[in-house]
């Protein structure tokens, strides 16, 4: 029987107990049996009632983690180290506060995996998908430099910059896509609904309709005739867009150059990959990331085919051992606050300093235009939509209209 339990493999066990206070307390542990599991328990201080094996569910059958529970996860353990909270009681404490199940899951198996005697970063490794390479780095730093409480405020603060920047971006786009969306839908109801309606009223007028009238009759009768072929035609392109882009890199690239180019929409793009490379950079290279692998980590983190080119060439001159301000300046890509204020963080031994000025300066300019792009496309919309809405409402009473006139 001891050479079968011995055999046993750890699982979670789901349990429900008293403390020494006579409080309820619930949580999950791992063991091999729920006799082992209870006996720990007691050691605790924690008389179990219930000790039942947790059944392993699919993430995908749970609510989707996205990044903004990373970053409240991330915040939540700096902070509770900051208070000098032992890291596996962390997450517990983290995990019991989490509203989204699945990365309540994602925490649990951290802290299963640290008890079980794998270090921070190690547990992190095991969840890329949560967890980037970067983000396991800079723990991984924290750890060996003895400064994880430290480390871990700096990615927290790290992860809710570059959330606000990716909100701020969200919140431009959104606005006029929201509209744009419930016009079309609105046109297509008065042309489906609407439009019939008053053409079976003309034809008892027995006289010729005007132009713009007829215009508008006609475009009913097209969306009526091939409807459905244009909702089969949306479907596809959206989900071959979809794929296309998911897909090809060549895709992907000749988007990002294109967005880069844009009016208005560009110059956002750029000021946001700005600030996400001087963030980036700033942290990495503050948390003791050797510059060259500082520099890797930026690469994907500018989101930006342009300028992930662009920082991959400034990694390889710097490696040859030029200064960062002069590879910078060699690929052209980069505003000359930014190369300035990374020359006088070199001259001064602050880069991490200067970097962080920049990214700050980057965010804010982005959060004005986002803010001048909606007060300009309120007044813009409006008017395409009263242009919209209100040609097809003069287009069905003309003729009506014209028929006063003709009986006055």
């Amino acid at each position: 029987m001891a050479t079968k339990t011995a055999e046993q493999k750890t699982a979670t066990f789901i349990y429900e107990g008293v403390d020494r206070k006579g409080k309820k307390v619930k949580g999950e542990t791992t063991g091999k049996v729920p006799a082992l599991v209870r006996a720990e328990l007691r050691k605790q201080g924690i008389n179990a009632k219930k000790v039942v094996k947790k059944r392993e569910v699919s993430l995908g059958g749970k609510k989707k983690i996205k990044p903004i529970d990373v970053t409240i996860f991330t915040r939540q353990m700096a902070t509770m180290m900051k208070a000098g909270v032992p890291l596996v009681q962390a997450f517990e404490i983290v995990a019991d506060g989490l509203d989204n199940p699945s990365m309540k899951d994602v925490v649990l198996k951290l802290k299963a995996d640290v008890e079980s005697g794998s270090n921070f970063a190690g547990a992190l490794s095991k969840h890329p998908d949560q967890f980037d390479e970067l983000y396991c780095s800079l723990i991984d730093s924290g750890e060996q430099s003895g400064a994880l409480e430290t480390m871990l405020d700096r990615v927290a603060i790290y992860k809710e910059k570059s959330e606000a920047l990716k909100q701020k971006i969200k919140k431009a786009m959104k606005y006029p896509a929201t509209v744009v969306v419930a016009a079309v839908i609105v046109t297509a109801i008065l042309l489906l609904k609407v439009v019939p309606v008053f053409e079976d009223l003309f034809q008892g007028f027995g006289a010729e309709l005007p132009a713009f009238t007829q215009f508008v009759i006609g475009l009913s009768e097209s969306l009526q005739n091939n409807f459905l072929f244009i909702i089969v035609g949306i479907i596809a392109f959206s989900v071959g867009f979809s794929q296309l882009k998911k897909r090809s890199e060549a895709f992907r690239n000749t988007l990002d150059r294109l967005i880069l180019k844009l009016p208005i929409v560009g110059d956002l793009a750029f000021k946001s990959t700005i600030a996400r490379f001087a963030r980036t950079l700033s942290t990495t290279f503050s948390a003791g990331v050797p510059l060259i692998d500082a520099l890797d980590a930026c690469a994907g983190a500018t989101g930006n085919v342009v300028y992930r080119t662009a920082v991959l060439n400034v990694k390889e001159d710097v490696s040859t051992g030029q200064q960062l301000q002069f590879a910078m300046r060699s690929t052209g890509v980069f505003p000359a606050m930014a190369l300035q204020m990374t020359a006088i963080g070199e001259e001064s031994g602050a880069l991490d300093a200067m970097l962080e000025k920049v990214a700050i300066y980057y965010e804010e300019e982005v959060d004005h235009a986002v803010d001048g792009l909606t007060s300009m496309m309120e007044p813009l919309i409006m008017s395409v939509l009263g242009v919209l809405i209100g040609g097809l409402i003069i287009a069905m009473y003309l003729p009506i209209f014209q028929m006063g006139a003709v009986v006055g």
